[in-house]
């Protein structure tokens, strides 16, 4: 899931053409990088307390690895943060090309890429589920308006679908490209005279106030950038960071210029992986490479949760004693029912007691698929944590999927956590204006606007922002416990997390609604906990429920790990 900031930049350019005079920045004390791992009492953010966790409860006590999955995009397998932590499959030989521990899935050493093919190649790509399953109403009815039941749930959906899917025209959409190409150019210009002037690659709106020149170039270049950072709406954000999201957000507008001209999504998927996309029992595909060339997103999500911690390079994660195994199941675009499902299957049967699921979408065409993957997750003893979604949106309201809520109205899942993203507390940031929220659909908020970690490149760190970000702050808080309380169920480990989340700790009682501009409503209101994820409140109630340390779950087998070399 990514986060607004892209459309955010995108609304300051509109303005760019009013601009006559330099914007003024309020001066604030600097937010630290690793504000998340941090307290308000000491370092006044709302930050969810590890460090003050690891002073003052678990020193000098012992901890057991937990294996957390990551259902992500990919991951960085050299990265020097990631590398150690990597979860490692004890039963397969790397390379040999054989199926050594007979699970169906050839040198599975880090995880698996259900997004992959025989040939190496990976899916990069996808539309989106509201498209793919617009066009398969269209191809399947031809005209669904006149042949389906205005009364039948065929035809509800179908309207629905039809809400979701506005399609420009191809002249439309090539000129909206056309134009954020030029964007593209001129950004570049600035960049060029900025960085040239400052001697350094990379500059943030701070930096940019301090330059005072005779150059005309580089003062229309300041003011052109001022306004765009200030847009943005998020402080310390740096123009690499920037970058990347227009990028990312350039990209999307090429896709839907190609779409607008086509007559329903290009079909990649068929060409690379080759799978029956409607047989959940045709399950063995894909490939072992999790790392790829796409894993931005995957490499981020996983520093948050287990970056080495205390080696002296780039940022620490919240648990040291932590395994990431990475499952490949998330393109740009929106994810496959059948991808999540066997995704959340393989982290099951490999021993992961959390699984972090950083992605999401409006419409669940195989949604049985996934609900009984979750049940056997539920059965199995495995924890699920999700993101809210980006939307500004209410989840009581609006659908997000995956979720709790069974299609055949069993219970409600017991192991599934949903996370909304809370901000810093400096000013108005308290609540993230992106984030979804919902009473009886969010569980609890945590920290998701620019959360520093780790990126491709080996040795590259940077900010981003989204639930996206708060959901593996969240899986992390959970491995926290479970290191020191093994014994833990996934039911007993979401109720400590959720019954020790706290209120804002300011004493902010309202705050802006996401998504509704300066709308004021409880923090209360926004979730079932109504609080924020603490790891210092979280462990101090594990110790009041783990009455058999030491022990494991009866249904959860340990995965055997090595310990994590710092350096």
């Amino acid at each position: 899931m990514k986060s607004n900031k892209a459309m955010a930049v995108m609304a300051g350019v509109v303005l760019m053409a009013a601009l006559t005079a330099n914007p003024t920045y309020a001066q604030t004390t600097a937010i630290p990088r690793n504000w998340h791992l941090l307290n308000y009492a000491q370092d006044s953010v709302f930050g969810t307390g590890v460090e003050k966790a690891y002073n003052e409860l678990l020193k000098d006590k012992k901890s057991t690895p937990v294996l957390v999955a990551v259902i992500d995009s990919g991951i960085d397998t050299l990265h020097e943060d990631l590398k150690s932590i990597l979860w490692v499959n004890p039963k397969e030989i790397p390379g040999n090309g054989i199926d050594d521990d007979k699970n169906g899935y050839v040198d599975d050493v880090h995880g698996w890429n259900f997004l992959g093919g025989k040939d190496g190649r990976s899916v990069k790509e996808d539309s989106d589920e509201a498209t793919r399953e617009y066009y398969r109403y269209k191809n399947l009815y031809g005209n669904p308006d006149s042949v389906l039941d205005k009364q039948s749930k065929e035809y509800l959906y179908w309207q629905k679908l039809q809400g979701k899917v506005v399609k420009p025209s191809a002249n439309e959409a090539k000129v909206t490209y056309k134009t954020m190409l030029k964007l593209q150019e001129s950004l570049r210009k600035c960049e060029t005279l900025l960085t040239g002037y400052l001697k350094q690659n990379d500059f943030t709106a701070a930096k940019l106030d301090s330059i005072q020149t005779a150059d005309a170039d580089v003062m229309v270049a300041k003011k052109f950038m001022q306004r765009i950072f200030q847009n943005t709406g998020e402080e310390n954000i740096s123009y690499s960071e920037l970058k990347s999201e227009f990028d990312e957000y350039l990209a999307d507008l090429k896709h839907k210029a190609e779409a607008a001209e086509s007559e329903g999504p290009a079909d990649k998927r068929a060409d690379i992986i080759g799978d029956n996309i409607n047989d959940i029992n045709d399950k063995y595909y894909g490939n072992s490479d999790v790392m790829g060339q796409f894993g931005f997103h995957g490499t981020h999500v996983s520093g948050i949760i287990a970056a080495v911690r205390g080696n002296g390079v780039g940022m620490d994660g919240i648990n040291d004693n932590v395994r990431i195994m990475m499952v490949k199941a998330v393109p740009d675009g929106d994810e496959r029912d059948k991808d999540v499902a066997l995704a959340i299957r393989y982290a099951v049967d490999n021993g992961a007691r959390v699984v972090n699921m950083s992605f999401g979408k409006g419409f669940s065409p195989h949604k049985d698929w996934v609900d009984a993957a979750v049940k056997y997750a539920e059965e199995k003893g495995v924890l699920l944590i999700h993101a809210a979604g980006n939307d500004g949106s209410d989840n009581d309201v609006v659908d997000n999927f995956p979720n709790p809520d069974f299609a055949d109205h069993s219970p409600r899942a017991n192991n599934y956590i949903t996370v909304g993203a809370s901000g810093n507390g400096r000013g108005n940031s308290k609540v993230a204006s992106f984030s979804n929220y919902g009473k009886k659909n969010v569980d609890i908020f945590a920290p998701g606007v620019q959360i520093y970690s780790t990126v491709p490149g080996g040795n590259k760190y940077g900010a981003a922002s989204g639930t996206s970000m708060a959901a593996p702050v969240v899986a992390g808080v959970a491995a926290l416990v479970l290191a020191y309380h093994p014994n833990l169920t996934a039911q007993q480990l979401k109720y400590i997390l959720v019954k020790s989340a706290t209120p804002l700790p300011d004493g902010t009682t309202e705050v802006n609604k996401p998504g509704a501009g300066d709308t004021k409503v409880p923090f209360s209101d926004l979730s079932i906990s109504g609080g924020l994820v603490n790891a210092y409140e979280a462990l101090k109630l594990a110790d009041t429920i783990d009455t058999e340390k030491g022990t494991n779950p009866k249904k959860k087998k340990k995965a055997k790990m090595e310990s994590i070399k710092k350096g």
